[in-house]
Order: structure tokens, then sequence, then C-alpha cells
């Protein structure tokens, strides 16, 4: 955050806040590095909705990868379940 960098690493950025600080993380996260490529670490699987994609990772290797909306649809999806929209 001290420079300008075009790809930005969170892991559990907002593991230890409250629901309406996470909300508002995630809103200032989406504005501040709207022109940067984000790799997340999330528990709150709500805030993948709008990411362009994810990638599943279990016991180091990667399960699943796509859109969040087409896993969500997809019936075979581990990640749909887990969802709370």
């Amino acid at each position: 955050m001290l420079r300008k960098s075009r790809v930005v690493v969170l892991d559990e950025a907002t593991s230890s806040v409250d629901l309406e600080t996470d909300a508002l993380m995630q809103r200032l996260i989406r504005t501040a590095f709207a022109s940067c490529t984000v790799i997340a670490v999330v528990h709150r699987l709500h805030t993948i909705l709008d990411f362009d994609k994810v990638v599943v990772i279990e016991n180091g290797r990667i399960v699943e990868c796509g859109k969040p909306n087409e896993l969500l649809n997809n019936n075979a999806s581990d990640i749909s379940p887990h969802v709370i929209a």
C-alpha cells in the first residue's frame, strides 16, 4: 500500500472483524484496488460473488476454478453449499 502495485495479495484481510466492518472493507478494497489484480484468501465466501475468477484449493490442490456464478450454478461444485448470498 506504500506504492502503486498492479497485484495486491490479501490473506484473510477481514477475518477478525464484524460483518458491518467486513462490508465496509470490501467496498474499500473494490474501490481502492479497482485497477489491480486482487488475490484474496477469504473465509467469508459471500465476498467472492463479484470476483472475476475463483480458485478453490483443498489440501494444497486446486479442486475447482471458474467464475463464481458458474461454480454456484453447478450442482457438482463443492463451493455452492458453502456460500450464503
